[in-house]
């Protein structure tokens, strides 16, 4: 089976090359390296089963594939605020190439949303049926509201042209190959304290995210692929977390000196986060396991090593 990997240098699609390949797929990887790292595929590159594209995803591509896993999308804050009208364009026509492709290609393609798509959430925790609370108008939304038509597309393509999609809701995934500068919270956090300088915060630190390590996530997208549900659910840890929680657990971790400082909080940063996984648990039989403690553990070491 050949498999199509579309931001497969970053911390998910690597990961799934990684499985892919162990287990004998050909695969190809699509990715502009503007946020994914070459050296997170560089042990396959004179694999026979490997084959690497360097290209943007919001220019057209035809090959010939069985399974799409389309996760090319800046996914930080940080990053996607560079250029939000670049990554409104990466969600819209970056999705449609690859629903394109699928289509063309008969191809099952699982579609990477984000748990951003629930916005500011008025409900908790945030079920599948839940449309979100969501500011279309502020610096998160050219992500956002991506990520919402990115679903809106895809489930357009399945009711018109009987594309078989998947869709993953991804809630906060971290784990080692984490970018050290990617600008989210954990990353952030750990480099801070690695360095010896402050711990920044923005806003009280009350707010909370459920954060999964990424071998967990993995396992959950494969089920998803391999089942026979076209509409989104959630992928995420039940263990919700505040960030000033998270932030005394990695100074703890790492080093117990460095001070924790609070700045501005950001513009439209959701308050509670944390996915209603029923739907996961009783259809593919998938919960994530790894405790956010030992899951820092291991990202730290990674982060250490590098």
């Amino acid at each position: 089976m050949i498999h199509l990997v579309s931001g497969g240098a970053g911390l998910i699609g690597s990961h799934i090359i990684d499985d892919l390949l162990r287990k004998n797929n050909k695969v190809i990887c699509i990715d502009n390296f503007s946020t994914g790292n070459k050296k997170n595929i560089i042990k396959w590159l004179k694999d026979d089963r490997f084959k690497l594209i360097e290209q943007d995803i919001t220019k057209t591509i035809d090959l010939e594939v069985n399974r799409i896993w389309h996760f090319a999308c800046p996914a930080s804050p940080t990053k996607y605020k560079i250029d939000p009208i670049n990554t409104s364009r990466t969600s819209f026509i970056g999705t449609y190439n690859m629903l394109e492709l699928a289509k063309k290609n008969n191809a099952r393609i699982l579609i990477a949303s984000s748990s951003e798509i629930y916005g500011n959430p008025k409900v908790h925790p945030q079920p599948e049926s839940y449309f979100g609370y969501v500011n279309p108008i502020s610096k998160r939304s050219c992500y956002v509201e991506g990520k919402r038509f990115c679903e809106s597309l895809a489930l357009d393509y399945l009711r018109i042209h009987k594309t078989d999609i998947r869709i993953a809701r991804i809630f906060n995934t971290y784990g080692p190959r984490m970018a050290q500068k990617d600008g989210r919270v954990i990353s952030n956090f750990i480099s801070q304290a690695i360095c010896g300088k402050p711990i920044y915060i923005y806003g009280s630190g009350d707010q909370t995210r459920s954060f999964c390590y990424v071998d967990d996530l993995i396992q959950g997208l494969k089920k998803i692929m391999d089942s026979n549900y076209n509409l989104p659910i959630n992928l995420g840890s039940q263990e919700e977390l505040s960030i000033l929680n998270l932030a005394k657990l990695i100074k703890k971790k790492i080093n117990d000196n460095v001070k924790i400082i609070h700045m501005k909080e950001l513009e439209d940063d959701p308050l509670r986060r944390q996915p209603d996984t029923d739907l996961a648990v009783k259809l593919l039989k998938w919960k994530a396991k790894t405790l956010i403690e030992d899951g820092l553990e291991l990202t730290i070491k990674n982060f250490l090593n590098n």
